[in-house]
Order: C-alpha cells, then sequence, then structure tokens
C-alpha cells in the first residue's frame, strides 16, 4: 500500500484541528473541544508516524543499495545487512501504526476502562487466580504509567477474590485491554492440593469502557439506591459506617454494589460510573450484534464466556486461542509483561479490520 497520500492527508487534518483548538470560540462548545483534543493527540503521533516512516524507507532503500554494491563478506557489506534487517522491522511497525489510522476511530479506545474479575469454576483456586490476573493488570499498569483504583472487592477466605472491579486510568487503555475481555483457564497444582494433582480452574474477566453522562443517561426515577454497613476488611472506619451503596438499575435489573470508600457520596458516585459503563457495553453489544457477520472474522467477540487463554503453570506456557498463539514466558507475562501477546492480538485485529475496509 502506497501510504504517502494518506500520510499528507493526516498532516492537512492536524493542520485544521491544531486551528481549530486555537480559536477560543471551539471551549464554548466543552464537547466538541474535547473530542478535537482526542483527535488532534491522534493525529499528532499520525503525522509523527508519518515523519519516521518517510525516513526510515529512505533509509532502507541506501542501505538495500550499499548492500548490492559491497561484497557480502566484507564488513561493509555487513553492517548494511544488519541495518537492512532492523530498519525492515521497524517499517513493518510503521506501516501497520499508519494503516490503523485509516480506520475510523472508536470513541471508546481512548477511554479510562473498568475491569471486573470473577471466580469462576475451580472454587478458592480460582479465587486465588482472580488475585493473580488483578495484580498481573496492576503491574502492567504500573509499567505503562496507567494509574489502577478499586471499586469494590469480596475477598475469599484464603486471600483471594471472589470478585473485584477496578477501574484504570491513562492513555489507550481500553485500546489495549480490551482483548482480555472472556473466560481466562488456568492449569496448575493448587496450595490447596496435598497429591499434587493439577487442576483446571476458570476466571471471568469483563473489560468496560468508562461510559461518560453523554453515552447512557440514566433517570433518578430509573434506580434504585440502598445504604447498609459495609464488611470485611477495611478498617474499623469502614465497617462501623453505613458507607456502602447498592443500586439497581430497574429497567435493565443490573444490580452495582460499592463499598470500597468510606465516604458514602464516594461510593455512590463509583457505583454510578460502574453502572453507566455496563450499560454502555450492552448498548454496544446490541449494536455489534448487528455485524455479526464481520465479527466473525476479528479477534474474539469479547463475550464472558468464550475462553481467550490457557495458563498452563507447569510447562511455564501461555495460550491465547484467538490467534493460536503460545509463549514459553508465562512467568514472566503473570508478572504483567503482556506485551508479547496484546501486539499480536492488535496486529491480526488490525489486518481483519482493514480487509474489511477494502473488500
Amino acid at each position: 500500500m502506497d501510504l504517502r497520500p494518506h500520510i499528507e492527508k493526516f498532516r492537512r487534518r492536524f493542520a485544521e484541528v491544531e486551528a481549530a483548538l486555537s480559536d477560543s470560540k471551539t471551549f464554548d462548545n466543552p464537547q466538541r473541544a474535547q473530542e478535537l483534543s482526542r483527535e488532534y493527540a491522534r493525529l499528532k503521533e499520525l503525522v509523527a508516524a508519518g515523519a519516521a516512516y518517510a525516513k526510515t524507507v529512505t533509509d532502507l532503500d541506501e542501505n538495500r543499495a550499499l548492500l548490492k554494491a559491497e561484497p557480502p563478506d566484507s564488513e561493509m557489506g555487513r553492517m548494511a545487512k544488519d541495518e537492512v534487517a532492523h530498519l525492515e522491522a521497524a517499517e513493518k511497525k510503521l506501516s501497520l501504526e499508519l494503516q490503523r489510522g485509516l480506520l475510523p476511530p472508536s470513541p471508546t479506545e481512548s477511554r479510562n476502562t473498568i475491569i471486573e474479575i470473577r471466580a469462576g469454576a475451580g472454587g478458592q483456586e480460582s479465587a486465588l487466580f482472580s488475585a493473580d490476573l488483578y495484580r498481573m493488570y496492576c503491574r502492567y499498569a504500573e509499567a505503562r504509567g496507567w494509574k489502577v483504583e478499586t471499586m469494590d472487592s469480596n475477598p475469599s477466605d484464603l486471600g483471594g477474590f471472589k470478585e473485584i472491579i477496578f477501574s484504570v486510568t491513562g492513555t489507550d487503555v481500553f485500546k489495549r485491554l480490551k482483548y482480555e475481555s472472556g473466560v481466562h483457564r488456568v492449569q496448575r497444582v493448587p496450595a490447596t492440593e496435598a497429591q499434587g494433582r493439577i487442576h483446571t480452574s476458570t476466571v471471568t474477566v469483563a473489560v468496560l469502557p468508562e461510559a461518560e453522562e453523554v453515552d447512557v443517561e440514566i433517570k433518578p426515577d430509573e434506580i434504585e439506591i440502598n445504604v447498609c454497613r459495609a464488611s470485611g476488611k477495611g478498617g474499623q472506619g469502614v465497617n462501623t459506617t453505613d458507607s456502602a451503596v447498592q443500586i439497581q438499575h430497574k429497567p435493565s435489573g443490573l444490580i452495582v454494589r460499592c463499598a470500597d470508600e468510606r465516604s458514602q457520596q464516594k461510593n455512590k458516585a463509583k457505583a454510578l460510573k460502574v453502572l453507566r459503563s455496563r450499560l454502555l457495553e450492552r448498548k454496544m453489544a446490541e449494536e455489534n450484534a448487528k455485524y455479526a457477520a464481520q465479527r466473525k472474522d476479528q479477534v474474539g467477540t469479547g463475550e464472558r464466556s468464550e475462553k481467550i487463554r490457557t495458563y498452563n503453570f507447569p510447562q511455564n506456557r501461555v495460550t491465547d486461542h484467538r490467534v493460536d498463539l503460545t509463549l514459553y514466558n508465562l512467568a514472566r507475562f503473570i508478572e504483567g509483561d503482556l506485551d508479547p501477546l496484546l501486539d499480536p492480538l492488535m496486529a491480526h485485529d488490525l489486518a481483519e479490520r482493514l480487509k474489511a475496509l477494502n473488500g
């Protein structure tokens, strides 16, 4: 694909958005200003990638010419060969980044994210693995400079979680973590297993883009709010005040509970945030169902019932079933080194979306 016309298009649009943001009248409409700011950040990255791509292509042509002119066993020939390999990898990466920019941007990709982890089959072992996944995502978020905030949790007796809900805020959070939605299967010898037998357990992960008030309207008469005393760990202040908040959304039947904060108002705000995000997820699922045939070719459906990944501890193996990719570095992966799987998932998804766009 000749990317030069597209790079020029990115440059022109970037200049237009930059001019709009320099006009004070733009900020009379806060929502429009926010949309332009997001577009500006996206285009700024694409323009920079375009400049880097153009330079890489020029350098690659020069080194390929040098490789042809020099004897392959000479020092210059070996240096040119190494440089060509390096530049070809860089060109491929930048090309994918620019092609991604051709796709219509999803309004949710730049959103902050709410993640819900729930123990599935496997009892205490499943709850322990829920805690492992929570720690894994926290490590990954820390490495990327994102912020994690717990919203609600239901600890198990052995230190795991029957359920934990938390928010992740930062740049491109949902864009990278949306592929984590689904069933995660773990195969290992549980700490509670006396005879050393390998057990299989499951944990369900739901990744929700944080909804804004303009996405989902919740009318006061549609919700029922109850407050109660928080239970479990959390200290004297939490356990002796009616700070826990439960909200029921009558039209959908959804129930959200939040008890992480000592303040009833803070818990209410967090619970409403989770409720909006769950309602937005439902709305998106209904819209996506209209394009079910196209989605079969994409990376998973994001359904909570879909088994997406297996973690096999005895073999130090992690397998993602959507792209049929197995890595033998589970120890590093569970410590938060997720990119070796997330990058191929994003690349495959991009390729399929481009195929649908061009086909």
